[in-house]
């Protein structure tokens, strides 16, 4: 493999040198790390990392290289890739083609060869912004860059606080995912696509469910005029409190006592419309093995998570949501650092997890809130 130079230059003045993996050039982005040792391929292509450059944690990366089956999306979303080990090679029965060349052929820009593990030690003190810097970007004519004004450059960089992102990931035209031959279907879900997973609707259709991903721009009088048995907001990028729309969207279908059930952004959406505030996280939490707690059963499950902010309600007992939605309680908290996981509306049919319960990849401890879902939509009934 020829290595070509490349470097990572953090927000605080910080570089780190290592070698070109996947497109030549310059990227911007929020940069943060995932904790999951399988699923880079899903990882990859989750819409929810837009405009994020991705720090692999596990060291080795690439060796089952990529097949047609596992993308969660129409392309790799994130803004750039930082690995430490590539594979040279990948040895699977479904691969199609090399992680190296999908992400070339994506003109996502990536970085290898670093320390991993002394980049993750520091964005645990506070994610920030970053640029990956290649080819011409860093040496035009054969000329490197000074560090100062890639500085500058990652500087100038947009900041993710603030940012409204779910246009930019959602699908154009609605389209229907039908449950499969044998099953019959038993409940029709409008999905807003804020940056949808692809084995969401998947799920949900396993179980008999017709759903009709839409949009993130439809309105609450097209979501409602379709007259689902229920609304599902998926996860998606960017910060919740510049979502007001979709905000004013699931107010308007709590106000009409369609049964709601949110996942990641969808939660924090959820969240604001019963009148609760957001924040944003140090670091967050990515990747696929955050023990949760249902506070409800005191089970613990192994979840799947993406996100970067997190909604500020209560922990102990029942609260008055703000927005005169009756009471609500935290139904989920993460063991780790007991962010709100899960809110449950107890005087409207609406509930929501800040995590994946798809966990696609991960595992599949919370696939039985679709199940649940399912039963809100019958008792609604």
């Amino acid at each position: 493999m020829t290595r070509i130079p490349a470097i990572l230059v953090l927000e605080d003045g910080r570089t780190f040198e290592g070698a070109a993996y996947g497109a030549l050039g310059q990227t911007l982005g929020e940069i943060v790390f995932n904790t999951g040792m399988t699923g880079y391929q899903e990882t990859l292509t989750d819409p929810s990392y837009h405009r994020q450059i991705v720090v692999m944690t596990a060291p080795h990366i690439g060796n089952t290289g990529v097949n047609d089956e596992d993308n969660e999306s129409r392309q790799i979303w994130v803004a750039g890739y930082v690995v430490r080990d590539p594979s040279r090679m990948s040895s699977n029965w479904r691969a199609k083609r090399t992680l190296d060349d999908d992400l070339e052929a994506q003109g996502i820009v990536g970085i290898s060869g670093i320390d991993t593990r002394q980049l993750t030690r520091i964005l645990r003190e506070g994610v920030m912004r970053a640029g990956i810097f290649s080819g011409d970007a860093l040496a035009p004519g054969g000329v490197q860059v000074g560090t100062e004004e890639l500085v500058a450059r990652v500087r100038a960089g947009a900041e993710m606080t603030g940012a409204h992102l779910a246009d930019e990931v959602t699908i154009p035209e609605s389209y229907a995912v039908e449950p499969p031959e044998g099953v019959e279907t038993i409940a029709n879900v409008v999905a807003v696509d804020l940056g949808i997973k692809a084995m969401t609707p998947e799920m949900m259709a396993q179980r008999g469910i017709r759903v009709t991903v839409v949009p993130s721009t439809w309105t609450a009088d097209q979501v409602l005029a379709t007259q689902p048995d229920g609304v599902f907001f998926s996860n998606g990028p960017g910060d919740p409190a510049a979502a007001e729309r979709a905000v004013g969207v699931l107010r308007t279908v709590l106000d009409a006592k369609v049964p709601f059930f949110g996942i990641c952004f969808g939660n924090q959406i959820l969240g604001r419309a019963l009148g609760y505030g957001t924040y944003k996280l140090p670091f967050g939490h990515r990747g696929i093995n955050q023990p949760v707690m249902d506070r409800t059963t005191g089970r613990v499950e192994i979840s799947a998570h993406n996100h970067g902010f997190a909604v500020d309600a209560p922990l102990d007992g029942e609260s008055v949501s703000p927005a005169g939605y009756g009471h609500v309680k935290v139904s989920h908290v993460c063991l780790n650092d007991d962010v709100v996981e899960g809110l449950e509306c107890l005087d409207i049919p609406a509930f929501s997890v800040q995590y994946h319960p798809e966990a696609a990849a991960g595992p599949h401890d919370a696939a039985h809130l679709f199940d649940r879902f399912i039963s809100v939509m019958k008792g609604a009934r």
